[in-house]
Parts: structure tokens; C-alpha cells; sequence
């Protein structure tokens, strides 16, 4: 266990955030699936891409680092598939494989660590037995699955995680036979289903987008290719919170015209009052912020940074439409609320989101992250805005998705001194 303790000051300068997460373990699985070699640039460790290039190891793929890219051949893919897939606790890559794995028709069993094991796999439970894929399970982690996935057509809700979509998009093109993916609910997330199927088709695969379902042709080959990931707006968007604080930050790296959901920290911001700047590089100037209501249904990974900013916001936030936060690497909207208000915030949760009505300061003092890389970025964010000293529990987990987060935050004129207590 290790304890980050911060001395609270604005930053200043310009960051590069790491390579979107979300883009890159789209564009792994995809580069796994053709027969040859692709290469994805830039790329950045984290355990999450761990995760999943151990997860297309598994299935026989063959991955290397070459300096800041990572080279993927997919040629012996199903080839030799192994028996246990170990998702560490990466969700993504949890959902996005077992369909697929299921396509090499080979027993495999999935498990994981943290929270991963009592994360929600319901919708594959109901829609792959009757797709030909036995699924043994106690209601979580681990998962025994067997038997090859048919294709054909596959029901599924669009409000529990997008992430159960992309992993049928990502499994059924391989198929022999065409196959159609039909919602019975409203999708939340649809960013990162427009991100799979760009994905998609830059390897050369085809989805037909129709409302409220997806075409998906079979019979089709990933083709290997040279992959350029854009930065992580999902990361970003922590120092853009800390723009509209009063830090003085730009990032660069990013796409403006990005597929990823969570762009839309610039508006979100923009609505608080800050004054968003989107060119070479993207900032937020921070001057008078007011409260608003945000619906977090298509963006929750947000929720936290922009809890950060309302905070000191004038009058009250209340966000919404966020219950899906209650099972992610913690119970989010529970983090956030006991996290900040440990340093002066005045939040309360409500089902699906926070009422929070803004302080002029906060105080400082300790807080916990439970283990939650994002609750650890936010309540830093946070402490730029502080009297006094901030002590975060937990800061390891910073490593499951920008483990260089530290070392930025303090080349931008920061005071974060990490002390590992093991």
C-alpha cells in the first residue's frame, strides 16, 4: 500500500496525456485478430494494456515493444490457445474477450483480481449459451466458458456497459454466417461504441450501424496495419479540471474531432464557465464557475474530474444518470462523496448520481481512494485548491491506468511525494 502526500499549488505548463486507453485496447484485439504483424504507436504501459496483451498472448498471438510502439502479429492467433486468461482487473478486457475466445471454440477460463470478480457479466450469461457457448459460472469471476460461438442474433441491454457491444462486435465478423446485435434498452456510452467500430474499420472490418441495432457481416479478415492512437481525453480531462481551477495547463496530443465519449470535458467545462481553448493544444481557463446539472450517462469516467471542479463551483451540482459508477474499480459515486468531502467538499450521492454544493476552499486533510485510480486523480486535482496538506491512501492504483501521472503532476510545478508503506 502506498500513500501520495501533496502540497497544495497551482501547475503550470503543457502535458501529454498517455495514449487513449480505450483506443489502444480496441486497437490490440483488432491487430491480434489479422493474420500478420501490426503497429500501434505511440503506446504507454499501464497494468490495464497489460491486461489485455496478456489476454491476446493467451489466445496465441505474438506482441513485442519496439521503443514507444507496440508490434502485434496475429498470424498464429487460435493457433494454440491456453486454458486460463488472468484479466487483472481490467474490465475491458474482461468483456472484450470472451467472446472472442469463444470464437477459438477451446475451454477457457477468465479471472481476475480487485473488484473484476464481482463485476457485472449477466448479458453474456443470457446471450451466448444459446449462441452455442456453455458458460460455467457462480455468478462472477471465474468463468468457464466452451463450446464455438454461432453466429445469428444476439439481445442485449444497452444500459448496463457498452463494453458487452464492442465485445460482440470485435467476436462476430469472424464468424461464418452474418449476425445482428439488437438493444433492449437505450445504449449509454454510444462514444465508445462509435470507437470500436472506427477501430474496426481502420483494420478493415465493416459494421452497419442501424437504430437500435448493429449488422454485423461474418465471413470477414482483420487486416494488418499501422495503428497511430490518439491521446486519452479520458485523461485529460484531470488537468483540464485543474485549468478551470486556476492551474495554467494545456494538453497536447489531442484529437478535436475524437470519437472518444469523454471529449466532452470541453463542453462540460465550458457549462461550468470556464473558458475551453481547443487547437494545437487544449485548455481550460479558469474565471467565474457556477453550478449546473450534468446528465452522466454517456460519460461516466467523468464524473469524478468534473466532481473535482464543482466543488469549488459557486451555487449547487447535481449530477445524474451515474449509477453505473456504483460498479466500477469502487462504488465511484460512494469514493467521490467520501473523498472529497474528507477535504472540506459538501457532497451527497443520491441513487444515480451527487448533489453538491460548492465551498469557496477546502480544507485538506487525509482521504482514501479505495483503490480507484480515477478517485486518486480527481481528489489530486483537488488538492490544488486546498489550505492545507492532502494525504491520499491507495496511490498505487494510479498504475492501472497512467502510472507517469506523478511524475507530470509535479513537472507542471506540483508537490506530490509518493511514500510506499510496504
Amino acid at each position: 500500500m502506498s500513500r501520495v502526500v501533496i502540497t497544495p499549488q497551482k501547475l503550470s505548463g503543457c502535458v501529454t496525456p498517455p495514449p487513449s486507453k480505450s483506443d489502444t485496447h480496441r486497437a490490440i484485439i483488432c491487430a491480434a485478430l489479422a493474420r500478420g504483424k501490426s503497429l500501434i504507436a505511440p503506446f504507454e504501459p499501464s497494468d490495464d494494456m497489460e491486461a489485455t496483451i496478456g489476454a491476446v498472448r493467451a489466445l496465441g498471438a505474438r506482441v513485442s515493444r519496439v521503443e514507444n510502439a507496440l508490434c502485434v502479429d496475429g498470424s498464429d492467433t487460435f493457433c494454440n490457445i491456453t486454458s486460463e486468461i488472468d484479466c487483472l482487473e481490467s474490465g475491458s478486457t474482461l468483456r472484450f474477450l470472451i467472446p472472442i475466445a469463444a470464437v477459438g471454440g477451446k475451454p477457457v477460463t477468465f479471472t481476475g483480481h480487485g473488484r473484476l470478480p464481482q463485476r457485472p457479466i449477466g448479458p453474456y450469461l443470457d446471450c451466448l449459451p444459446p449462441a452455442g457457448v456453455n458458460c460455467e459460472t457462480e455468478g462472477g469471476l471465474p468463468l468457464k466458458i466452451s463450446g464455438a460461438l454461432r453466429p445469428g442474433e444476439f439481445v442485449l441491454p444497452g444500459d448496463v456497459s457498452s463494453q458487452f457491444i464492442t465485445g460482440l462486435l470485435l467476436a462476430l465478423p469472424l464468424l461464418s454466417g452474418d449476425s445482428v446485435i439488437t438493444l433492449s434498452s437505450p445504449l449509454q456510452s454510444a462514444g465508445y461504441i462509435d470507437l470500436t467500430i472506427d477501430a474496426m474499420r481502420r483494420f478493415g472490418v465493416e459494421i452497419v450501424s442501424r437504430e437500435q441495432s448493429y449488422f454485423v457481416k461474418g465471413n470477414q479478415k482483420y487486416t494488418p496495419c499501422t495503428y497511430k492512437t490518439e491521446g486519452d481525453w479520458s485523461q485529460a480531462a484531470f488537468w483540464l479540471a485543474a485549468g478551470a481551477l486556476g492551474s495554467q495547463i494545456s494538453c497536447a496530443g489531442l484529437s478535436i474531432r475524437s470519437r472518444q465519449g469523454d471529449s466532452a470535458v470541453s463542453e462540460i467545462l465550458h457549462r461550468f464557465g470556464a473558458q475551453v481553448n481547443c487547437g494545437e493544444t487544449v485548455s481550460a481557463l479558469g474565471k467565474k464557475l457556477c453550478g449546473c446539472e450534468i446528465d452522466a450517462s454517456q460519460i461516466p469516467d467523468l464524473v469524478p474530474p468534473i466532481a473535482a471542479v464543482a466543488t469549488l463551483c459557486e451555487g449547487r451540482t447535481v449530477i445524474k444518470g451515474a449509477a453505473r459508477l456504483r460498479i466500477k474499480e469502487s462504488d465511484r459515486l460512494r469514493s467521490v462523496t467520501l473523498g472529497l468531502n474528507a477535504l472540506g467538499a459538501h457532497v451527497s450521492e443520491t441513487d444515480d448520481g451527487l448533489v453538491i454544493d460548492g465551498v469557496p476552499e477546502l480544507d485538506g486533510g487525509t482521504a482514501d481512494s479505495f483503490n480507484d485510480h480515477r478517485i486518486v486523480m480527481a481528489l489530486s486535482i483537488a488538492a490544488t485548491h486546498c489550505k492545507g496538506k492532502v494525504t491520499i491512501t491507495g496511490c498505487e492504483s494510479i498504475n492501472k491506468s497512467y502510472p507517469e501521472f506523478f511524475g507530470h503532476y509535479n513537472a507542471l510545478g506540483g508537490c506530490a511525494n509518493v511514500i510506499d508503506d510496504r
